[in-house]
């Protein structure tokens, strides 16, 4: 079989013209260069180069071989050279996907971080429901994905990043900021704001207002946590919302206490597809990501 040497040392001596000097490109011997030409002849049954005294030429039969191998071996230089580009993080695109909270505070400062440290790498970010982000990352539409997920989803890996607690979100001015910790049945006089049914956290809203022995009626309902916390801080009530919604505080009137007796807890992970070989984007990334989140998120138990 022709073998990737043999097809080089023939390049050489195609462009140089001559063994010697084909020898020092390759950085070789010319006798190597020679054995290397003479058995590729040998496999294709003919000569490829009229030796002369002063001058290598192709022959009939070589010019055709050149015009036919040449390009093919133009092509696989690229493609080493890409793979080496994306092996080193010269080049490469990553794709994240992420709950619109998350989206829209914490990717925005990995798309910072990972400028500075690998500024040839692209990152793709979309944020879409925790419900879309599973399929998407084990069908390779997403190399990476981050927020809460159940444990049973099959095809994946995950990475635990934080433990995200329910807490209830007030005015700086509320009477829980005075406490450490709120007990679920201080809640049964506030007005509580709570995410819509689409939402799991209203699942865990639900569940510790049950446990609580009370029953959940809320003031007012909403789909963003953005939108909670802009309620909360106009005095609109108070809103029950995950830990990670402190990554939208951003200087808003705004504090947060734990909610107990029930303490509901859950596990921000990241998650890659289980049956793909992580790129080395993807490999560079994750702990970016994991950093930026545990700066960003404080861990309550």
């Amino acid at each position: 079989m022709i073998n990737l040497r043999q097809v080089k040392c023939f390049q050489a001596v195609v462009e140089l013209g001559n063994f010697s000097r084909a020898a020092e490109r390759l950085r070789t011997s010319q006798a190597g260069v020679s054995h290397a030409i003479h058995d590729l002849e040998a496999l294709l049954g003919t000569r490829l180069f009229d030796r002369t005294t002063r001058r290598v030429e192709l022959t009939e039969a070589g010019q055709i071989f050149a015009a036919g191998v040449l390009p093919g071996l133009a092509e696989i230089e690229r493609a080493v050279e890409s793979v080496r580009d994306l092996s080193d993080l010269r080049t490469g695109l990553v794709r994240i996907a992420a709950p619109p909270l998350l989206g829209a505070t914490v990717l925005p400062r990995l798309l910072q971080e990972v400028g500075k440290v690998h500024p040839n790498l692209k990152l793709r970010i979309e944020d879409v429901g925790t419900d879309l982000i599973v399929p998407r990352v084990r069908n390779g539409l997403y190399e990476i994905g981050i927020g809460t997920f159940n444990a049973d989803e099959e095809g994946i890996d995950r990475q635990h990043v934080l433990s995200d607690r329910l807490m209830v979100f007030i005015q700086m001015e509320h009477p829980f900021k005075s406490v450490e910790e709120v007990e679920w049945k201080s809640l049964h006089d506030q007005h509580v704001i709570t995410l819509t049914r689409e939402s799991n956290i209203r699942l865990l809203t639900e569940i510790g207002f049950e446990t609580a022995g009370l029953p959940l009626r809320p003031h007012l309902e909403v789909h963003q946590i953005h939108t909670a916390l802009s309620l909360v801080e106009s005095g609109a009530g108070v809103a029950v919302l995950p830990t990670y919604a402190f990554a939208a505080l951003n200087g808003r009137g705004v504090a947060a206490r734990p909610l107990t007796n029930p303490a509901l807890t859950r596990q921000v992970s990241i998650i890659t597809a289980r049956d793909r070989i992580p790129s080395p984007g993807t490999t560079a990334v994750r702990p970016l990501l994991k950093k930026i989140l545990r700066q960003m998120v404080p861990e309550i138990l």
